[in-house]
């Protein structure tokens, strides 16, 4: 008899991990694709990572997701072998080996624009506002401008990290149709109200609403926050207030941008609409 070949790992790395929904997700893909894999947490010193990485490449890992606090060091480890995508959010959250080496891509931005396309947000022509100005808005400019959004404008409690952003993203030279604006928190109302407002901030972890001012929606306007929970977000709450037709939470964008690492890895794009029904009841039953 010979013996079974091992199964191909894969891992999500950061600091904490123990609260990771990553394993549940690729296990519910590998399922639904009948692609086996092995795919585990893997908790690395905060001043650790590129030692982690090794020992795991070397023990046969071939696949990473990384999250708080790595997507700089993921950058810095895959060097010149990014993406497109990767090096305009100057972060990266995928890394793949391929030919002795990592390679680093950044799936954030597809997945929030699969989930607002599933949400039935228009953003063909849209205009759009983005509270914050770290690595989650960097990430989700490209995937936003190419899905059609006509503006976006930048917002952020300090309003010169904002323009930084603007000004990183016009030296770009990507998507020069869409108008990249920028400017403080109380510079985010614009006439009319915008299409959609998404929250980058992490204002949530304190269970508070980034300090926006009213009348930001227009008529069938969406409030989409990043950040996820068992109950609506503050921000969400705050937006149903201001007018918003449609508040949503970031547990789609989750499910989203591992179904892009899936199919990056394994060339199969699974349907990330079981899996977040499934998180869905996880979520709401206190799991």
């Amino acid at each position: 008899m010979t013996e079974a070949s091992p199964l191909a790992r894969y891992a999500v790395i950061g600091n904490p991990i123990a609260h990771s929904r990553s394993p549940q997700i690729h296990a519910m893909f590998s399922r639904q694709t009948g692609k086996p894999l092995r795919y585990d947490r893997l908790l690395a010193p905060v001043d650790g990572f590129a030692e982690a990485v090794a020992a795991f490449a070397a023990d046969g890992g071939v696949g990473l997701n990384v999250t708080v606090p790595f997507k700089l060091d993921a950058y810095a480890l895959a060097g010149g072998r990014l993406s497109t995508r990767a090096r305009l959010a100057g972060a990266v959250n995928t890394l793949s080996w391929r030919g002795g080496a990592w390679h680093g891509c950044n799936t954030d931005g597809v997945g929030l624009v699969s989930d607002l396309l599933r949400l039935g947000v228009r953003l063909g022509g849209a205009s759009v506002l983005l509270v914050g100005a770290g690595g989650a808005a960097r990430g989700v400019l490209q995937p936003l401008a190419e899905a059609g959004c006509a503006r976006i404008h930048i917002v952020n409690r300090t309003a010169a990290r904002a323009q930084a952003l603007a000004e990183a993203w016009h030296q770009s030279g990507v998507s020069p149709q869409t108008q990249v604006t920028a400017g403080g928190l109380a510079d985010a109302g614009t006439p009319g109200g915008w299409n959609l407002v998404i929250n980058a901030t992490a204002s949530g972890l304190q269970d508070a609403a980034p300090d926006l001012p009213p009348g930001l929606y227009a008529p069938g306007a969406a409030g989409y926050d990043m950040m996820y929970g068992a109950r609506p977000t503050a921000f969400m709450k705050q937006a149903d207030a201001d007018g918003a037709s449609v508040t949503a939470d970031g547990l789609g964008m989750l499910v989203g941008q591992a179904a892009e690492s899936f199919f990056i890895w394994h060339g199969l794009r699974p349907d990330p609409a079981p899996v977040l029904a499934a998180l869905r009841e996880d979520l709401a039953a206190g799991h």
